[in-house]
């Protein structure tokens, strides 16, 4: 196996149970196995409601002891002894929604949820319990996609995009609201709706739309200076509509930008009872596509406009693996913008013993296109 010279010991965030506060701790280095890397974290994005899920307000199930974590930009260590392409050193861009390979039906969110069939609980009992807040984690080799470094961190005046390592971080939010377009098969020079469109999923969903060729994005939302900041990603594309609470009136107000071909939702628990499923299904040309990835309960469906408009209405969680060839071609190509360019902002970047104050920041400043970075 190859492997950079590692320590015997690096410093990790750990859920001990859900009712004591997180702590840093020194831990052995993670052992290096088969079909697995050892990398180190160069930067993890926080998600706004991750204090919610690692103290249990959500209920999401999850092992403990337990480190937690997500998607990371990284740089390998260490290869398991089958690697074929990986090598030490190399920048990688580690995403968590991680399946069995027995069974790519078990899925689970590396440091954030365990899944939720006996089968994905198991894996992560069993292997893939500590994730990426921490100095160095043990990853699957199939989690670890390869960046091009000249090409990303590179000078424009070299041919590169001139991003920073920061700037990279922003690759998780845009690439689950991939999986969502592309399963709906977003087509370029296409009307689509993102509702709503002012958090972070929904302004990364914005900004993948537009990479993805749309023709008009029509953003939703409830706050009105929010969706001016959204409009401001591509001025001559992106339309922008307030969500009233009155669907008839949001339906109406939809139809006058003409024939819509996609809708896209990634509504958060809180967007329960809302009305702009209604009015964004109803709106749809006949044929119509509609992406549903949010995390809510049940809600109620215009079945008389999906019946008779012939529309798919499709649930998505994530993305398929498949899927990450197609969105990585979207970044290397600089279609998808990141850093300022992509109208992205490190609001702030802490260490692992800032996680509280790291934790309050992500939750605060969950607008689009903001980011918080824990930097192992």
């Amino acid at each position: 196996m190859a492997a950079t010279s590692l320590p015997q010991t690096h410093r990790a965030l750990v859920i001990k149970s859900r009712d004591q506060p997180l702590a840093v701790e020194v831990r052995p280095l993670p052992e290096l196995r088969s079909g697995s890397a050892i990398v180190r974290n160069v930067n993890v994005q926080l998600v706004s409601y991750c204090r919610e899920v690692w103290t249990g307000k959500r209920p999401y199930p999850f092992p403990t002891p337990m480190v937690p974590g997500g998607n990371s930009v990284a740089r390998v260590a260490a290869v398991g002894p089958d690697a074929t392409t990986l090598k030490p050193g190399q920048l990688v861009y580690i995403h968590n929604f991680i399946s069995g390979r027995d069974n790519p039906d078990e899925l689970c969110l590396f440091g954030f949820t365990s899944g939720f069939t006996e089968g994905s609980n198991s894996m992560v009992e069993k292997e893939w319990r500590d994730a990426t807040l921490a100095e160095y984690t043990r990853v699957p080799l199939e989690n670890c996609i390869p960046l091009d470094e000249a090409r990303l961190l590179g000078s424009p005046q070299k041919g590169g995009l001139g991003y920073t390592a920061d700037d990279l971080g922003g690759l998780q939010l845009c690439l689950v609201a991939y999986g969502g377009l592309v399963d709906i098969d977003l087509k370029a020079g296409e009307t689509v709706i993102i509702a709503p469109a002012t958090g972070q999923f929904g302004g990364a969903a914005v900004q993948v739309a537009l990479a993805m060729g749309a023709g008009t994005v029509i953003a939703m939302g409830r706050n009105e200076e929010a969706l001016k900041r959204v409009e401001t990603l591509d001025p001559a594309r992106v339309r922008i509509l307030k969500m009233t609470g009155d669907w008839e009136a949001e339906l109406e107000a939809l139809r006058r930008f003409g024939t819509i071909d996609a809708y896209f939702d990634i509504s958060p628990p809180m967007a329960q009872g809302s009305t702009h499923y209604k009015s964004c299904i109803s709106s749809l040309r006949r044929h119509g596509r509609a992406s549903l990835m949010g995390g809510l309960g049940d809600i109620t469906i215009p079945v008389r406009a999906v019946v008779f408009g012939s529309l798919q209405l499709k649930g998505k969680w994530m993305y398929n693996r498949t899927d990450i060839p197609g969105f990585m071609r979207l970044v290397h190509s600089g279609l998808l913008k990141l850093g300022s360019n992509g109208g992205n902002e490190v609001m702030g970047k802490f260490g692992l013993e800032q996680w509280d104050a790291a934790f309050d920041m992500a939750a605060e400043k969950a607008r689009v296109g903001q980011m918080t970075l824990i930097t192992p």
